[in-house]
């Protein structure tokens, strides 16, 4: 990995970052300096070519009542106790390492620390469901980080969290959705190659029509 710091970068240098292959999380930026491999793959989604397909239109309907609130981020207990339950769910089911309060404490106060981000809050009913970290760029947004409440799985809210940020991006008439890190045959990641038409960012930074493996 390679690291430099996001503290006070305006919106068209973070734009221009995130094209880059940069990623941010909190005051730095990062992205992948492998010399022999080239599994992670920055990608976007094409907005004014995307269309939903059958189980994301499915994905749309389920959540068509679910209530979307955007503001700046802020620390709450709702906040940290879902931090901690999606953790600790991923703990269980892909092996990820376990978390507590003061970890989820302090991620949550990282993720919102940067001037350029909104936090996405969603709620069932009254009851905070998911969140939603996305940095604001002028060409489009770009999902930093989201966690979600492992017992409202019905409403695939991983998938829910990215379809609203591409579809709220081309509403405000904006080009891309950039959706982080693509890595082919991992679960945490690979999800990311079914939103499409989308492309793909070369080891030489140029970027490709990405061909998802469902395709071939």
């Amino acid at each position: 990995m390679e690291y430099t710091s996001a503290k006070g970068i305006s919106k068209i240098q973070l734009q221009e970052c995130i094209q880059q292959g940069w990623r941010r999380q909190g005051a730095m930026l990062f992205r992948t300096a492998c010399k022999s491999c080239n599994a992670c793959q920055s990608l976007r989604v094409i907005l004014s070519t995307f269309e939903p397909n059958r189980s994301q239109r499915r994905v749309i309907k389920a959540n068509q009542n679910t209530r979307l609130e955007i503001r700046k981020p802020s620390l709450s207990i709702d906040k940290v106790l879902l931090s901690v339950l999606h953790h600790n769910h991923h703990s269980e089911q892909k092996d990820w390492p376990a978390t507590t309060p003061a970890s989820a404490i302090s991620q949550v106060r990282m993720l919102g620390t940067e001037q350029h981000i909104e936090e996405w809050s969603y709620y069932i009913d009254e009851t905070l469901v998911a969140v939603n970290f996305v940095d604001v760029l002028e060409e489009g947004l770009s999902g930093v980080y989201f966690f979600h409440h492992p017992d409202y799985r019905k409403y695939s809210l991983g998938t829910w969290c990215v379809l609203s940020m591409i579809l709220r991006a081309r509403e405000l008439g904006m080009t891309y959705a950039y959706l982080g890190f693509y890595v082919a045959g991992c679960r945490s990641m690979e999800y990311k190659g079914r939103f499409g038409p989308a492309e793909i960012l070369t080891p030489d930074r140029r970027w490709i029509p990405f061909e998802s493996p469902e395709d071939k």
